[in-house]
């Protein structure tokens, strides 16, 4: 799937169903996140939520590693999908997001974000999570999201 496919589509998460991403979902309907991305979701082998993109040069920074702006844009968009369970059929917006930049990320690293629900109830969810470069810690984030209505 191209950019221009999906960027402005109607729709939302799609399974990828061939290349490298086959297995995967994204969000359609997203066009921030699939210009900044793509990302893509899956429930991992654990039963566990894990989202991912594969690092590019426009990703970088001009040091050569990737902006911070990319990663936190990521983690914006795993938190999303950390707490998908929680949020069920409910819309929500990002209230916090706090991250610690651990380490830089590299052109064609697979980057991994995961992490867990702290806590959810009412209408606020609290995550806490960890995005990776092939495995190596890059980014520890923090974010609080709020229930703001139903999907239509």
């Amino acid at each position: 799937m191209s950019e221009n496919e999906a960027v402005g589509s109607s729709g939302g998460l799609k399974p990828i169903t061939e290349g490298e991403w086959v297995g995967w979902s994204t969000w359609q309907s997203d066009a921030f996140e699939q210009r900044a991305g793509p990302f893509y979701e899956r429930v991992d082998d654990n039963g566990e939520m894990v989202s991912a993109f594969r690092a590019e040069p426009r990703h970088m920074n001009g040091a050569g590693f990737m902006h911070g702006g990319c990663l936190m844009t990521f983690a914006d968009s795993a938190l999303f999908t950390i707490a998908s369970r929680e949020l069920g059929d409910d819309r929500g917006v990002t209230l916090s997001l706090t991250g610690d930049f651990l380490d830089p990320a590299r052109v064609g690293q697979l980057v991994e974000g995961r992490g867990r629900v702290v806590r959810a109830g009412g209408k606020t969810i609290f995550v806490e999570g960890l995005v990776t470069a092939d495995g190596q810690p890059v980014l520890r984030f923090n974010g609080i999201i709020r229930k703001v209505g139903k999907k239509s």
